[in-house]
């Protein structure tokens, strides 16, 4: 493998990075002489930010290593139907931000399981609460700070492992420094300069491997090239045995077919984008409730643009590494992206184009920009982690009279503890084909359970908390029985008929219906059909939005409709 050597102005580039956003984040967390913060201050910015920082904060926390690694990777061995994820992501945004957005600012939420208090009960919410904070600590931290170390292991070393857990500490350190103090104030407002270094770098990254496929036409030509040249993984809508991975894999099982549109990739999306703390709290610290939809509107719009710096990089290294016949194989590929199994490793894709073909002096940037958007999403999870912990367990459980200098000390240590645990797991994580897709697939286990709960908790004032807590004791078991198809382990038996074979999206959309209908069922028994006593009242006026947020919301979907009907 060839390395781009680091000169002193990329250590000077990525160490300036380094200090600026630190700065800032401090700068942002100082407080007035005799001024004690507060703990809405932490945890909701004082609900102050404004919608171009809503906006801005919304991407930083969500685009990372799971994205610019992970992403990329699938990009590499399924082509641009994973793009999918973020245009789909445009559209639920829009939603969220006209239908779910003016019931939570309206509750005064803190905390997504809140609501579920407000709604259904304290014990389901405590349950959720719980696993919450697992999930972040045990999946989203430590999957973030495994791929971001695994991209600077192949960047600044030699793609052996060796500076895996290295890496590991010094992400945790930076996300830390600048995040503990200050809380979601530091982080939103660091966030501003994280997503326009991400933006920025990620582009920069596209037009150099694009301009390198055909040096002498430019960045247009290499595109056209790159169509030209593997026109099958441009395919959005794929049908089965349409799209075989370097591994092996038929795609059609990550991606399968319209469900993307109109499917399980739904229930993926509203669950992300709707009920997921880490996410959603940038919106509700917002000046007012038309700010945060100016907000969301804002995010939507960088989405349909973010398929360019995280997918694109993926298909040009594909391309690169096919032979002359147009096929990828162990004798083409570049030995980076041989694992210790003797398969290919397809999340090394964006980190080898950087260490093959940018040049010195935008290395140091487009290194920076890969760590914005790692510790930008790790700052936020902590944040967010601190908050669940501190406002739905500790101050309700464990000091229900606790001060504000009391709750404040509590979030910053909880973020430290989180860290820490995820430090320690995140090696355990070994080499996974395609991250991306196995992240989204695993949380898929337990995400169609909980949005039926608050889908049905919002917009049916029949469900009860019974029917609540069933569905959500049910969910899993629901869902391991659609998986248990896919796996094959009943072919050839008398109750194969039981375990049709499904697409873990499919197992999704099929999850989410059986557990809504239990709810539904248990509810209406209870109650006899009549309304629940913590039904929400809903109005037209509830749902109204001012005249720029719907002219944004129709560009989004024309642009959208555009680009699936050009990719079909």
């Amino acid at each position: 493998m060839r390395n781009v050597d680091f000169a002193f102005l990329d250590y000077f580039i990525f160490i300036a990075y380094g200090i600026v956003i630190v700065g800032i984040g401090l700068w942002v967390s100082r407080t007035k002489k005799g001024h004690q913060r507060n703990a809405e201050d932490y945890f909701l910015a004082g609900k102050s930010l404004p919608w171009w920082t809503i906006g801005a904060s919304l991407i930083a926390a969500n685009i990372s290593a799971e994205q610019f690694i992970g992403m990329s990777g699938s990009g590499f061995a399924i082509g641009l139907a994973i793009a999918s994820y973020e245009w789909m992501a445009a559209a639920t945004l829009i939603i969220v931000g006209k239908f779910f957005l003016p019931i939570f600012i309206e509750k005064k939420l803190y905390t997504i399981p809140e609501f579920l208090e407000k709604r259904y009960s304290t014990n389901l919410k405590s349950i959720l609460a719980v696993f919450w904070i697992a999930l972040f600590v045990f999946v989203n931290l430590t999957s973030v700070l495994f791929l971001g170390a695994k991209a600077l292991d192949t960047i600044l070393g030699n793609a052996d492992g060796s500076m895996i857990f290295y890496a590991i500490i010094g992400l945790a350190l930076f996300a830390v420094a600048y995040s503990l103090w200050g809380g979601l104030s530091a982080v939103a407002w660091t966030d501003v300069i994280q997503v326009a270094l991400l933006i920025m770098g990620g582009l920069i990254t596209t037009f150099i491997a694009l301009d390198h496929l055909d040096p002498d036409g430019g960045v247009i030509s290499g595109f056209k090239l790159l169509y030209n040249t593997i026109p099958e993984k441009f395919s959005m809508i794929l049908d089965k045995g349409e799209i075989i991975t370097p591994n092996g894999k038929d795609a059609y099982w990550d991606l399968p077919g319209l469900a993307v549109i109109v499917g399980g990739m739904w229930i993926a999306n509203l669950y992300y984008w709707g009920f997921n703390q880490y996410i959603i709290q940038r919106t509700l610290a917002a000046k007012s409730l038309k700010e945060s939809q100016k907000g969301i509107a804002f995010a939507a719009f960088i989405k349909l643009i973010i398929p360019l710096i995280v997918v694109i990089p993926g298909l040009v290294a594909y391309t690169l590494n096919t032979g002359p016949d147009g096929i990828m194989s162990l004798d083409t590929v570049d030995s980076t992206f041989i694992n210790g199994a003797g398969g290919i490793d397809n999340d090394r894709a964006f980190p080898w184009l950087i260490s093959q073909f940018i040049p010195t002096g935008l290395k140091g940037l487009v290194l920076a920009a890969l760590a914005a958007a790692i510790v930008s999403s790790l700052a936020s999870m902590l944040n967010s982690t601190a908050t669940i912990f501190t406002m739905d367990i500790y101050k309700p459980f464990m000091n229900k009279n606790a001060t504000d200098r009391q709750t404040v000390a509590v979030g910053r240590i909880t973020a430290v503890v989180a860290l820490f645990i995820a430090v320690l797991v995140a090696p355990l994580l070994g080499s996974i084909p395609q991250a991306f897709q196995f992240i989204q697939e695993y949380t898929g286990i337990v995400s169609p359970g909980i949005l039926a709960i608050f889908i049905l908790g919002l917009f049916w004032k029949k469900s009860t908390n019974s029917g609540a807590i069933w569905g959500a004791v049910l969910s899993i078991p629901v869902a391991l029985f659609f998986k248990t198809g896919m796996k094959g382990w009943f072919d050839n038996t008398a109750i194969e008929w039981l375990f049709p074979k499904l697409a873990w999206m499919d197992q999704m959309g099929l999850t989410f219906v059986v557990v809504s209908l239990i709810i539904i069922i248990i509810s209406y028994l209870e109650n006899k059909g009549k309304n629940d006593k913590k039904g929400i009242p809903l109005s037209k006026g509830m749902f109204a939005t001012s005249p720029s947020f719907n002219i944004s919301a129709f560009v989004v979907c024309i642009i959208l409709a555009a680009l699936y009907a050009v990719f079909w």
